[in-house]
């Protein structure tokens, strides 16, 4: 039996000489591929920090540009319908104020929107001037009728041109009426 006992004994130091090894080799294949991965994983990060901090923020201050002025296009937009309705609207009561006074409306012009204080309030101001013809009893029931129509608007003006008649407008048909040019403002609380 003592002859078989170094055998056996060489079979199983042969053994755990090729797990060793066999580990060894798994460990050190290990090592490299954990290298290599954390050679990658700083290559990555560099590259995210460049990304992050140059290009990241120079599209982030592009979008931020954009959105502003689209915000700043879309708010004239809406100035720009809400004058819009808001004409269309004060147009029409003129038109039958002058019906009910017996005037005729030449023309209406309008500027653009402002804001502006009305008894302490900020409101928005949508500036008219209107130019009337008819005989002076009509211009003046019109500047009344406009007055107590529209209750939120100031009339800043009222300038009544009442026209000299020649001999040659006398004997033609032509006969020029009185006029008159009225400048108001129309105030309107739009609110937050």
């Amino acid at each position: 039996m003592k002859s078989g006992n170094p055998r056996y004994l060489l079979v199983i130091l042969g053994v755990v000489a090729a797990i060793f090894v066999g580990l060894w080799v798994m460990r050190s294949q290990q090592a490299q591929e954990q290298e290599q991965l954390y050679e990658e994983l700083s290559v990555a990060v560099a590259q995210l920090d460049n990304v992050n901090s140059d290009e990241l923020l120079s599209q982030q201050v592009e979008l931020e540009q954009q959105i502003s002025q689209t915000l700043s296009q879309l708010e004239t937009a809406q100035a720009t319908v809400a004058q819009s309705v808001e004409s269309i609207s004060v147009s029409g009561t003129l038109f039958d104020i002058a019906e009910l006074a017996g005037v005729e409306i030449t023309a209406i012009t309008s500027a653009h929107q402002s804001v502006s204080n009305w008894q302490g309030i900020p409101c928005l101001v949508l500036p008219l001037t209107v130019t009337i013809e008819g005989d002076v009893p009509s211009l003046l029931s019109f500047i009344s009728k406009l007055d107590r129509a529209l209750t939120t608007a100031v009339i800043r003006s009222a300038v009544i041109t009442i026209p000299e008649a020649t001999d040659e407008e006398e004997s033609s048909a032509e006969i020029q009426l009185p006029s008159a040019v009225i400048q108001l403002g129309i105030y309107s609380y739009q609110g937050e």
